[in-house]
């Protein structure tokens, strides 16, 4: 196994574990050329995915330029396979409902985030229709032990009792990491070329999340408040993080994806056709954080 890294030493856990780390960069196409020459296949599971960062240039270098120097690289290298990793933010807000994968949104995307992955994931059916052998599979909310996403930062707060307020109704479609993985490796052996897999798990609110994390830790819940609140505040953190140092979670556009949105897919075609069958919320949970407790009382 190969990894292209643009810090190896702070890759030293895949090196540990006898991958080999090559110093590149997905925006810098010819640092992945060498890496991917000979490859049996090839995952592109790079992404930015900072809401609410102030600086969101990156967003469309990673995610866009990204994804097509990958994809331009596996064509003209002639690797024999590909899984290119998507969202389910490629289709905003989805009010409640479980899209598969025939949905197509058309709107206006809530994030940068949401909106370059959607320019990417378009880049990817591009280069499926050219006849590149291509397999995109589109994960839900990642969680997970030391996860990096704003979801998983929430719930450490929640941990530290330093979560003052969540949002009712906003829901997302939950998926533990290591399935997620796993679905990528089914993705790779199973899937036929030019197919596309939402790899998600179960949907739940955030609010149920954490009902089930008050079940694990005994740690209290925090005020759950409507998505109204979170627009108005959203409003006024517009006002003033020009000039503020806002923490991201509190800018306009982390509030604004927090404020009742639901973020959700249907799973049957990855569970009937690959065999994808991801853990309960309750399962994934309990790891992550009792795992995430263990390294909070080591600090």
């Amino acid at each position: 196994v190969i990894a292209v890294v643009r810090t190896p030493d702070k890759a030293g856990a895949l090196k540990a574990m006898g991958v080999t780390l090559v110093k590149g960069d997905v925006t810098d196409k010819e640092t992945m050329r060498d890496a991917m020459r000979g490859c049996d296949g090839v995952y592109h599971v790079a992404g930015w995915y900072k809401v609410g960062a102030k600086d969101k240039t990156q967003g469309f270098r990673i995610n866009v330029i990204g994804t097509k120097n990958v994809l331009e690289l596996m064509k003209e290298l002639n690797i024999p396979k590909g899984v290119y990793t998507s969202t389910l933010a490629i289709n905003s807000d989805t009010h409640g409902e479980l899209k598969d994968e025939s949905f197509h949104f058309t709107g206006t995307h809530i994030s940068e985030y949401d909106k370059t992955k959607a320019e990417a994931h378009q880049i990817a059916e591009q280069f499926i229709k050219e006849g590149l052998p291509l397999v995109i599979v589109m994960p839900g909310l990642i969680y997970g032990p030391d996860g990096t996403s704003m979801s998983d930062d929430a719930l450490r707060l929640y941990l530290q009792k330093k979560l003052p307020v969540i949002p009712s109704r906003s829901a997302y479609s939950w998926a533990h990491v290591d399935d997620v993985a796993h679905a990528h490796i089914l993705g790779m052996e199973k899937a036929k070329p030019g197919s596309k897999y939402i790899i998600c798990g179960t949907s739940h609110t955030f609010s149920e999340g954490l009902d089930i994390a008050v079940k694990i830790t005994g740690i209290k819940k925090p005020v759950v408040v409507p998505p109204v609140f979170l627009k108005i505040t959203a409003f006024f953190s517009s006002l003033v993080e020009g000039f503020l140092p806002l923490p991201y979670m509190y800018r306009s556009e982390a509030l604004r994806v927090q404020a009742g949105v639901t973020y959700l897919g249907n799973n049957h075609k990855a569970k009937t056709e690959l065999g994808y069958h991801p853990r309960s919320l309750e399962e994934g949970l309990k790891e992550t954080l009792q795992y995430e407790l263990r390294q909070l009382n080591k600090s």
